[in-house]
């Protein structure tokens, strides 16, 4: 059972674009998993050819191995791209070694610790009162939500005092606490925007009265005393992990005992070979997994797996946007995804028939400009 073939295809995941991943061994067993791109798009179908060269004859069982090669096929540590470039044909194989063993990838990790996996749903907003009300309804009556994620930045932060952005969250948070249902909980995601860690606490405190799921990546993530300084001055969980790559830095954070919640990404670490590291150094600082999953049914499954056979997971990040070459994905219900039990591999099936087009989307971040002139981070 060997690597004999690997094909990318360009899709998208609601407005966002994608690349998906397929690896065929000489058997005829194929993996499939999608790229976060999270870079210059277009260039993660040459840099996956360029990768899979180096691997192509090897047996596609051998996860660890190959994941621990293409990490040490390059001179110096990979970056985001090259990160997203192996989790991706570190998935693809996992969804292989699933298959060609009969089992859900979960049983290859030692079987499940839960029955099922608990999701939230990003809203990515903080839309007005009564919209909100709408949609967590709407989604709580279908999917059976009880977890929400929101923006913090009801004021432009870049345009205001920032007194003002924190006053105008404690005021949201109090009247979504007032009209919405007190079991419900809500997140709410900083997006790494703010550079000065005063400016955090002062987020936290505005948060604190009405008991936050988490305030999530609140200052840029590169400075680790600086998470330890916040996290002692704040009085609700403090959540990061989306923009850190490896097990080193993970462990960095942690040490300096900087976050209550880390959120690595399974499309960003490197796969599943990785995250399943961070996990258990998290579960021996006490800390729980929320990982980050703003992405489309392949990278859900593979947090499902992940979930189902790790401990000390919390709860997992879904966003609710339909594709059409996946047509049984993982769908909450009661709030939560089912385990599949019965089906090898990621428990999906991708239709070959839709991605006989290129159905591809341009998207690129836009860049906050001050009244200044100068740039802010978005």
């Amino acid at each position: 059972m060997r690597i004999e073939r690997l094909d990318t295809y360009l899709q998208r995941v609601g407005e966002r674009p994608r690349v998906l991943v397929r690896i065929t061994t000489d058997d005829g067993v194929e993996g499939w998993s999608e790229v976060y791109n999270h870079g210059p798009d277009l260039a993660f179908p040459p840099l996956l050819e360029y990768l899979f060269e180096q691997i192509r004859g090897v047996d596609a069982r051998r996860t660890s191995y190959v994941n621990q090669f293409l990490l040490q096929s390059s001179r110096f540590p990979p970056g985001a791209m090259g990160l997203a470039a192996i989790a991706a044909i570190d998935h693809a194989l996992w969804d292989i070694a699933g298959k060609a063993a009969g089992l859900p990838v979960y049983q290859l990790l030692g079987g499940a610790v839960r029955d099922r996996v608990r999701v939230y749903a990003g809203l990515y907003a903080a839309p007005d009162v009564p919209q909100l009300v709408d949609t967590t309804a709407e989604l709580s009556e279908r999917n059976g939500y009880t977890a929400f994620k929101l923006s913090p930045y009801r004021a432009e932060l870049h345009r205001n005092r920032f007194g003002l952005v924190a006053a105008e969250l404690g005021r949201y948070f109090g009247e979504v606490r007032e009209t919405l249902p007190d079991a419900w909980e809500f997140g709410f995601d900083a997006h790494a925007c703010l550079w000065e860690p005063h400016q955090a606490v002062a987020l936290a405190a505005a948060l604190e009265p009405n008991e936050p799921l988490f305030l999530e990546e609140p200052i840029r993530p590169e400075y680790f005393p600086a998470w330890a300084r916040i996290r002692s001055e704040m009085r609700v969980p403090l959540a990061t992990g989306e923009s850190l790559y490896s097990p080193n830095e993970f462990l960095s954070l942690l040490s300096v005992q900087g976050a209550d919640i880390v959120q690595p990404d399974i499309c960003v670490v490197g796969g599943l070979t990785q995250m399943v590291k961070i996990a258990h150094l998290a579960e021996a600082h006490l800390v729980p997994v929320a990982p980050h999953n703003p992405l489309g049914p392949l990278a859900t499954a593979a947090n499902v797996h992940f979930a189902a056979a790790t401990t000390n997971f919390s709860i997992l990040e879904f966003k609710p946007d339909p594709v059409s070459w996946c047509h049984d994905p993982y769908e909450p219900v009661d709030g939560h995804l089912e385990l599949r039990p019965e089906r090898p591999g990621w428990g999906i099936e991708i239709d070959l028939a839709a991605l006989a087009n290129d159905d591809w989307v341009h998207w690129q971040r836009r860049v906050p400009v001050k009244p200044d002139g100068s740039t802010a981070w978005m």
